[in-house]
């Protein structure tokens, strides 16, 4: 019986943030569980990681040591590339042996197929964004950061995330209703081309979980949110399809699925 975690979006910017301990906890928590097949790590998970630079492997130590024992234990894991976390393969997939997804992918998990992805694509209007992925992900653009120093790619990355954070908050920042719309459209629109039972995705700082459609036409469609608003994860097994949120204490408590307030990407 598949029995599956899915995380997004946590920003973890220092060992010393919150959300570092919180997530090193949690992962801490699955290991043992003999319930556990798959983690899904939906994109964002660190404010900044770059290709397979010591300085990265160094700062998060904790976080992949507990990455590495799941993985050990037999937990497949996949780690989405997001708008935060690049070129992955370098470390994550080659050395980690952990699953490196660059874009949308559909699983089998029981009897459902899922749509798993970032979201940082969902708005086919965002042009400038749009035109910045792909410019990231030029054969030059990946070559500069695996081969440049590791201290100038953390120059150049906070640079880029702190205008990133001032386009989104001055010029991209939509209220909740919008952001859940366009959510929900890109859905509808994915599932028109080819369909699933559950698509999962991140990358809008926002929670939203709904069923679209009827009969046998209907899926669902889940967006995780961020641990910037409230830290929680998504598990889904055949008997369990909802949001449980973390508390520092390291209980769980499931929660009804709410819409939190939009914040900067």
């Amino acid at each position: 019986m598949p029995s599956a975690y899915f995380v997004s979006d946590l920003h973890i910017t220092s060992p010393e943030d919150p959300c570092a301990h919180l997530f090193t906890t949690f992962l801490r928590t699955l290991s043992g569980k003999t319930n556990i097949t798959h983690l899904f790590l939906l994109g964002d998970i660190f404010d900044l990681w770059v290709a397979d630079h010591r300085y990265f492997i160094d700062r998060y130590r904790p976080i992949i040591d507990e990455i590495r024992r799941l993985r050990d234990e037999g937990v497949e894991i996949s780690y989405f590339e997001g708008n935060h976390d690049l070129y992955l393969c370098y470390y994550w997939a080659e050395q980690l042996r952990v699953r490196v997804c660059e874009g949308p992918v559909y699983v089998r998990l029981g009897e459902r197929t899922l749509r798993l992805e970032h979201g940082d694509q969902m708005d086919p209007d965002d042009k400038g964004y749009r035109f910045l992925r792909w410019f990231l992900r030029t054969p030059p653009v990946r070559f500069l950061t695996h081969h440049l120093p590791g201290p100038v790619i953390v120059r150049i990355g906070d640079r880029a995330s702190v205008g990133s954070r001032h386009y989104t908050s001055n010029r991209k920042t939509i209220s909740p209703d919008d952001a859940i719309d366009k959510i929900r459209a890109h859905a509808r629109r994915v599932h028109a081309e080819k369909p699933f039972d559950i698509i999962i995705s991140g990358h809008v700082h926002i929670r939203d979980d709904c069923t679209i459609g009827d009969g046998h036409a209907s899926f669902r469609s889940v967006n995780l949110g961020s641990w910037l608003d409230a830290p929680c994860y998504f598990k889904l097994d055949d008997n369990v399809a909802e949001f449980f949120e973390l508390q520092a204490d390291e209980t769980e408590q499931s929660t009804p699925h709410t819409a939190t307030r939009m914040i900067s990407l």
